[in-house]
């Protein structure tokens, strides 16, 4: 899928909130509508492990960030040359300023895969995003883990260690180092409060009452084979992406010491055959440049390794979650089978 970027600085400048932030974004209160709209999206558009995302919109108060409204990014394929990503959002602010919607732009969200969102793609994305707009934050929606009864939404934001990095584009193997930076330490969860009017709650009370005891009886469902397998395929899929890189390091750390000797045994030569001129009242060789001679290999990128280990990090807590949940389950049915 195309991960969406801040349109343009004009645009960004117009879309955020004015200044910069006092205080770091703490928690994120999101409208109930706004759940449902990104829910809706999905269901409409998304099928299987395809991707929606859109824009969210709302403002900062003090050390919280409240998500207001959203619009969906349309779905377009390649021959629709003439569509204009910026244009679209732009349009689509200026019409909610024009009946008095919130439309500060506060980030985006995205649907997920079984949890596959760690990537290169939605890194460059949100970078840009908080880049231009501090506060931004990207919001995952799981339609899989939220089909099972249990809503998925989750807020990410860059850490600061890793805007760094991202500003300085030194993603080498000595950059990351220095900069003390690992998979645990590129995104950071936010906390998510979902908010709803006084009319809204006394609907859902409502809904509640009338809703069917069937319904009810959704999450105690004990079979969990399909998502564990499919979570685990997931992941084993990901470890052997990073065994493929770990060999491409260790063939780079052969190749760096192997010409690390070939160096070294140069300059013995070398230092023997002026010793040698020396001896015979010979002028020395010539002074040349070794670095030219023997130039080192470049270095596999590390920051795609540490995308991979975030995404099996991603993976082993899903598992954990959901196989904890299952566990309770499972002990909920015994105890209840025994009392019968």
């Amino acid at each position: 899928p195309s991960f969406p970027r801040v349109f343009t600085t004009q645009a960004a400048s117009m879309a955020s909130t004015a200044g910069t932030l006092d205080s770091p974004v703490k928690q994120i209160q999101i409208e109930g509508m706004v759940v449902l709209k990104i829910i809706k999206h999905y269901q409409e558009e998304g099928q299987g492990s395809e991707v929606v995302q859109g824009v969210l919109l709302g403002l900062v108060v003090e050390d919280r960030l409240e998500i207001t409204n959203c619009f969906p990014f349309p779905q377009h394929t390649e021959d629709d040359a003439d569509f204009d990503e910026v244009q679209y959002q732009m349009e689509m602010m200026r019409s909610l300023r024009h009946v008095n919607i919130d439309h500060l732009h506060v980030g985006w969200y995205q649907s997920t895969y079984y949890g596959s969102f760690v990537s290169r793609a939605l890194l460059d994305s949100q970078f840009s995003y908080q880049h231009a707009i501090e506060e931004s934050v990207v919001l995952i929606y799981d339609p899989i883990k939220t089909g099972q009864g249990s809503l998925s939404l989750k807020a990410y934001r860059l850490t600061p260690k890793l805007m760094e990095i991202c500003k300085e584009k030194d993603f080498t193997p000595e950059g990351l180092k220095k900069a003390n930076i690992g998979f645990e330490h590129m995104f950071e969860e936010v906390p998510i409060v979902i908010r709803n009017s006084h009319l809204i709650n006394v609907l859902m009370w409502e809904l509640e009452d009338k809703s069917t005891v069937a319904d009810k009886h959704e999450l105690l469902n004990l079979s969990s084979s399909n998502h564990l397998e499919k979570s685990l395929q997931l992941l084993m899929d990901r470890v052997d992406d990073m065994s493929q890189d770990i060999v491409k390091f260790n063939t780079y750390s052969r190749n760096l010491s192997k010409q690390q000797q070939q160096k070294h045994q140069y300059l013995q030569r070398r230092q023997q055959e002026n010793a040698q001129r020396q001896s015979r009242g010979e002028p020395q060789l010539p002074e040349e440049d070794i670095n030219k001679m023997f130039k080192p290999p470049q270095p596999p990128p590390r920051m795609d390794t540490l995308l991979i280990a975030g995404q099996v990090n991603n993976y082993c807590q899903n598992v954990k979650e959901f196989t904890s949940q299952n566990l309770g389950k499972l002990f909920m049915a015994e105890a209840l089978q025994g009392h019968n």
